[in-house]
């Protein structure tokens, strides 16, 4: 396996920081700690760099908190030095990340993503009468740090690089040495390329055609049931044995009962929204108008919650539902709903 290298001198370019910052601070310019690091920015980047030449990084600055939407989770956030620090290695190491993904790989990819994956898995629901889901038992947490470093290791052969991934993994942990943070750029980096390894299984060993990924989320096509059966024995033993994760009892179905993906079922001839979706939407919805009514959002601020929310629902077929939320919480008056929410779809 060809290997990268001489990579960390271009992670500490002054002019690769300065874009980090940029990259950074981006939607977080009010912040305290962005404004505070602008202040003195000459001063920051030249410590970091210094930090860099001098691999004398102190990593693990995290804050800690807990969301509930769409599910339970903690998210480990870095100081913005760190994740200056973050983006600055990513630009230079995101080609050799990237180039390592198979096609059918989806999640925190330019020009790929959660709709992009949909439409893929749409298709193939199209054209086969089964499916085989799988997702990894709480992933983020289950990563194994010294594995994690050997196979990047495998294509990255720059030492004080490796120095430093080893750094930013050790600095987490859920158990001895195992887990890495969810919220910071660099595990979503890391946890991708992780579960690669099993794409590159999934396509070259097991000669799967028809498979997707978007993170731990995994889903595989046949005409055949049996077929499923023995390639998802194959897959989870591959998965427990080299990459020391758990799989969740397969869900193998066929695709006329509907395949639970991202947050919605979706059949050969439609897509829906499941149940938690729908009542995120009708919560969100509700919420956001509330903000914008009593000024407690400019009507930017408003368009930016918004704006993804509609993407979201628009995917699946829910114009009805849409009408039916129109009809409870009036955005423009004297408009029947179908036209209300086209100008409001406009606004956005």
């Amino acid at each position: 396996m060809k290997r990268t290298g001489n990579l960390y001198d271009q992670i500490a370019d002054t002019d690769n920081l300065l874009l980090a910052y940029w990259k950074a601070k981006r939607g977080k310019e009010a912040k305290w700690e962005v404004i505070e690091y602008a202040k003195c920015l000459d001063e920051n980047i030249n410590l970091l760099k210094k930090g860099l030449l001098n691999e004398t990084l102190t990593v693990g600055n995290y804050q800690y908190f807990t969301i509930y939407d769409p599910k339970k989770r903690l998210i480990c956030a870095a100081s913005f030095p760190e994740r200056v620090l973050h983006h600055a290695i990513m630009n230079v190491c995101h080609p050799v990340f990237e180039k390592f993904q198979i096609f059918d790989s989806y999640a925190t990819r330019p020009v790929k993503g959660q709709y992009a994956a949909l439409l893929k898995v749409k298709s193939y629901c199209q054209n086969n009468a089964w499916f085989c889901k799988l997702d990894v038992r709480k992933y983020f947490d289950s990563i194994d740090h010294e594995l994690l470093l050997m196979k990047l290791t495998q294509k990255f052969k720059d030492k004080r690089l490796l120095c430093l991934f080893d750094k930013i993994i050790q600095s987490y942990e859920v158990s001895s040495r195992i887990g890495i943070p969810i919220g910071n750029l660099t595990s979503q980096y890391f946890a991708n390329f992780y579960l690669g390894f099993a794409d590159h299984y999934m396509k070259e060993a097991l000669k799967v055609h028809h498979y997707v990924r978007y993170m731990d989320d995994m889903v595989f096509f046949s005409d055949k049931r049996s077929s499923l059966l023995e390639l998802s024995k194959k897959f989870t033993y591959y998965i427990d044995s080299d990459l020391q994760l758990k799989i969740k009892t397969p869900c193998i179905q066929p695709i006329e009962k509907g395949l639970p993906f991202l947050g919605y079922v979706i059949f050969n001839d439609c897509v829906r929204l499941n149940k938690n979706s729908k009542k995120r939407f009708f919560r969100k919805f509700q919420e956001y108008g509330q903000n914008l009514e009593r000024k407690l959002w400019s009507q930017k601020e408003y368009v930016n919650h918004i704006t993804p929310l509609f993407a979201f629902v628009k995917f699946a077929n829910t114009e009805s539902l849409r009408d039916k939320m129109l009809v409870k919480w009036k955005y423009a008056d004297g408009l029947e709903p179908r036209e209300s929410w086209r100008q409001l779809e406009q606004q956005c």
